[in-house]
């Protein structure tokens, strides 16, 4: 072969067989690659949610004729004691002020009649209450006997946040109630008690709200547990944001006697913590707490929160201050002392969250 045939075939080579002999290499190359796997996304809490399914209530269909003004009414359960903790029932619009950021409110409407009241009683159903359940059933079931034929009433178990469960929504059939408290029983699990609050005083603050003027309808929580949270989603200023929002009363009866009572140099022992959530809950929202020491006081305390639901006045008014800024706002009603200088001690929600701003009732997560 003649060197001038060597240079074309060379010529050839590079530019006719080269690139088919490079790709062939070049994909012989990448099947031999694996793609990077796509990253799986790392697991994250959610939100706690009911068992089972709460049925929403149907709204009216018919239009019932009421003009409805876009403006905040402000109402409040108003609980009047003297200094012996014994109730006042005896009291005038004129005996009450109502102040507002320490601002004098004028008060819209006032009222001593009884008033339907829905309630739920949320029960813990975890090891700590084991000893504790039949008695709290058999009181349960006297609050209920006492309920008026207007009054619902709601029936909630829970254990650790995936187990809160309405064994009964609101209804006013005792018999159902009755059959709901009988199906309750122990579980060993984390206990999820701020959860359980958070999802029982949404349902009871959003059943049957009407926004109107005269929705007089009382709302409240008869809470029992040992007080001791162990596996919540939420935390407590949460659920405190969200109650200066639901004006939902806490009766709560802490079984709190088994809890160790022993804490470190800077820290309450669990005792102590349990008993002080359960007294800032009734607090802060106007209700009660009860600590029995004995089974026996059960009944006491039952037939004592079923007068407390049914023995206080009724008080709203429109606030001076109606800016929409979704801003927290104290609220004290101071009462006039009585005959003889007798001290009158009005107990009620410590505030409430103005409307507007951001919504907080949507779930936050915990960083």
């Amino acid at each position: 072969m003649t060197r001038k045939n060597l240079y074309i075939l060379t010529l050839i080579f590079c530019f006719v067989l080269a690139p088919a002999f490079y790709g062939l290499v070049s994909a012989s190359a990448q099947s031999t690659i694996k793609p990077n796997p796509t990253p799986t996304p790392a697991a994250s809490k959610t939100p706690p949610k009911f068992a089972t399914p709460t049925p929403q209530p149907t709204p009216d269909e018919e239009d019932d004729g009421e003009i409805r003004i876009d403006t905040e009414i402000v109402g409040l359960s108003v609980r009047v004691i003297d200094r012996n903790n014994r109730p006042i029932n005896n009291l005038r619009k004129e005996d009450f002020k109502v102040y507002e950021n320490n601002v004098l409110q004028p008060i819209e409407s006032f009222t001593t009649a009884e008033v339907p009241t829905n309630y739920a009683l949320v029960i813990d159903n975890s090891g700590s209450l084991r000893s504790q359940l039949e008695k709290v059933i058999d009181a349960s079931k006297v609050i209920i006997s006492t309920n008026r034929p207007d009054d619902e009433t709601a029936v909630i178990r829970f254990v650790s946040r995936d187990k809160i469960e309405v064994k009964q929504t609101f209804t006013s059939n005792k018999m159902d109630l009755f059959d709901a408290l009988d199906d309750m029983y122990i579980e060993c699990c984390q206990t999820a008690l701020i959860d359980a609050v958070y999802l029982a005083a949404e349902m009871t603050a959003e059943y049957e709200k009407s926004g109107a003027r005269d929705d007089r309808k009382r709302r409240a929580l008869i809470l029992v547990s040992d007080g001791e949270d162990r596996d919540s989603y939420y935390n407590e200023s949460q659920l405190f944001d969200l109650l200066r929002e639901a004006d939902v009363q806490i009766y709560a009866i802490g079984f709190v006697a088994e809890l160790s009572n022993d804490g470190g140099f800077i820290s309450k022992s669990p005792q102590k913590k349990a008993k002080s959530f359960l007294e800032r809950l009734s607090e802060e929202t106007g209700g009660k707490a009860y600590f029995p020491t004995s089974l026996t006081e059960l009944n006491t305390i039952a037939a004592d929160i079923a007068s407390e639901l049914r023995t206080q006045y009724l008080v709203s008014y429109y606030p001076t201050n109606d800016a929409k800024d979704g801003s927290f706002r104290s609220i004290k009603v101071v009462v006039t002392e009585g005959p003889n200088k007798q001290k009158r001690i009005a107990v009620t929600r410590s505030g409430r969250k103005a409307a507007g701003g951001s919504n907080s009732t949507q779930p936050i997560k915990k960083p």
